[in-house]
């Protein structure tokens, strides 16, 4: 028999994490000391637990594993709730890990600080933004409840939330065991299946439509296959951006509506059978469609059930799905690729001023020399340039459009694929949580920041550009680099971007921030396509 928080940490990796993210506080340091002391996973503290969120939250995304937050009871819980909206809005498999007051302390009469209201109002709100929870009060069935929520948290791909009393740390636990899936019912999945692969046969142009559940349940290799067996072209949603950048299939890009490449719209809102596998049902995957879909002619698989026109089937995983789809199609030797999207390339390093489309060219000429990089993207303009760069593995708030994530994000991924990543933010999301790179040097963590400063809040200034509290200040994050433990360019020329860019990857072991400046004007066309059409859907353009 160990301990409480020995069992927790080795029902963790166990689970999949490798590694976890945190702050320390006084309801939490007794869990802490423990994590220092046993090594059983590494330890990232950062700065503001917004960080922390977004850091497991991109670490969760990018690996077959989970996400883990360690934070303190109230305060620093609190500052949790933004993160974690977002991870269970995305779908990512993130645990988040609170200490709380002990036992006895909550049975004296007394407010505690850090108590909002009552000392169950945290875990109150925290039902409405995970999909499971425990008080571990219990040593007796700690290793139970702990069991039940991790298992939670990889079925169901979202978060949790585990309240850890700080009197119980070094309790005695029985270990943590491994639960599998809840399995589907085979006959159901074998009849779905079937039915699936009789609506693709009788179509004339059907296609996949791959979303974020394919990477949440590391499905991308057998998705690849499936639409090599079955000949079906593949697109992938705006949040599903940066599948199978590793594995063959017949890719045609990403499907962002009229914002987007219209080759790839067409074949998407013509298909007479789509088979959306994974995929979130979202204004910003479908919001901005030129036709909306027929359901008749769609099969949508996510969220353990699958919609074959107007019925469905319940309680079907999607891995359950797709695996018995490879049973039912014959093996197919040969794979034909699709053309790939024409990526801008070749940057002209002339001294014009930078558009973001340069951004684009200049992330792409570097791939090519050196091979693609993983990527981190903030929300704004950054994201929507990141469509125009080659097809790379890239984590990033599509759908739930928080600001702050980019930068955490980035240190996150690099943690936990050992890639150095790059990073995309803007000025306003940077202002939020671009000082977490000052924990960059503890760590060895290298990122490349390719920050887009345009002196506002960009993507709102496209919806109203006869505003003016958009505008931001010029922070000269540049010359705020060294203090940090990094290297701090600005650039202001494509000319000096390139250079910028080439010197940044040559330098290694400490973080490298290109600060970009572009006038307030400066817009993706994706973007400005992309605003445009929301502005005409829900009025905000008459």
């Amino acid at each position: 028999m160990t301990t409480m928080a020995e069992s927790l940490l080795r029902g963790l990796k166990a689970n999949g994490a490798r590694q976890l993210f945190g702050i320390p506080g006084d309801f939490a340091l007794p869990f802490f000391k423990v994590i220092e002391q046993s090594g059983i996973l590494p330890l990232f503290t950062l700065s503001h637990e917004p960080g922390v969120g977004f850091a497991a939250d991109a670490a969760a995304r990018s690996g077959d594993g989970i996400g883990v937050a360690v934070v303190t009871y109230g305060a620093g819980a609190f500052n949790m709730v933004n993160p974690v909206a977002c991870a269970y809005a995305e779908k990512s498999p993130l645990v988040v890990i609170s200490g709380a007051p002990g036992v006895a302390e909550g049975q004296d009469g007394l407010l505690l600080h850090h108590q909002a209201k009552t000392l169950s109002s945290q875990q109150e709100m925290f039902k409405e933004i995970t999909c499971d929870q425990a008080i571990l009060t219990d040593p007796r069935t700690a290793h139970a409840d702990i069991a039940r929520v991790l298992q939670s948290c990889r079925e169901q791909s979202r978060p949790v939330y585990i309240e850890f009393p700080r009197d119980l740390v070094d309790a005695p636990c029985e270990e943590v065991p491994l639960l599998q899936q809840t399995p589907g019912n085979p006959e159901a999945v074998t009849a779905c299946a079937q039915e699936v692969l009789q609506r693709i046969a009788a179509a004339n142009a059907p296609l996949i439509l791959a979303g974020v559940e394919v990477r949440r349940y590391g499905l991308e290799a057998k998705v690849a296959e499936l639409s090599r067996r079955l000949r079906l072209p593949v697109a992938t949603t705006f949040m599903g951006r940066g599948l199978f950048s590793n594995t063959p299939c017949e890719l045609i890009g990403s499907y962002i509506g009229i914002a987007g490449d219209p080759e790839v719209s067409r074949s998407v809102e013509e298909s007479d059978q789509l088979l959306m596998l994974g995929v979130i049902l979202c204004d910003t995957n479908f919001g901005v469609s030129s036709k909306r879909l027929d359901i008749r002619n769609t099969v949508n698989a996510s969220d353990r059930q699958v919609k074959v026109g107007y019925h469905q089937y319940p309680q079907i995983p999607l891995s359950e799905l797709v695996d018995q789809l490879l049973v039912e199609t014959a093996s197919v030797a040969e794979h034909r690729p699709a053309t790939p999207p024409d990526y801008p390339r070749d940057l002209c390093a002339d001294n014009a001023p930078i558009q973001p489309t340069d951004i684009a060219r200049a992330v792409n000429d570097l791939f090519a020399q050196r091979g693609p990089m993983p990527i981190a993207s903030d929300m704004g303009d950054c994201l929507f340039t990141a469509m125009d760069m080659e097809n790379t593995h890239l984590v990033a708030p599509g759908y739930y459009a928080t600001m702050g994530f980019g930068v955490p994000a980035g240190i996150g991924l690099q943690a936990e694929l050992g890639q150095r990543p790059i990073i995309l933010v803007g000025d306003g999301a940077f202002q939020m949580t671009g000082w977490e790179l000052g924990n960059c040097r503890r760590y060895g963590l290298d990122p490349i920041v390719l920050l887009f400063n345009n002196c506002c809040w960009g993507m709102l200034a496209t919806f109203q550009p006869e505003t003016h509290f958009n505008t931001l200040d010029d922070w000269q994050f540049a010359s705020m680099a060294s203090a940090m433990g990094g290297d701090g360019t600005r650039v202001s020329t494509r000319a000096e971007l390139e250079h910028a860019l080439k010197k940044a990857v040559e330098t290694t072991d400490r973080f490298q921030l290109i600060e970009i400046m572009m006038t307030p004007e400066a817009r993706s066309s994706t973007l400005q396509h992309f605003v445009d059409a929301h502005k005409k859907r829900s009025g905000m353009g008459q």
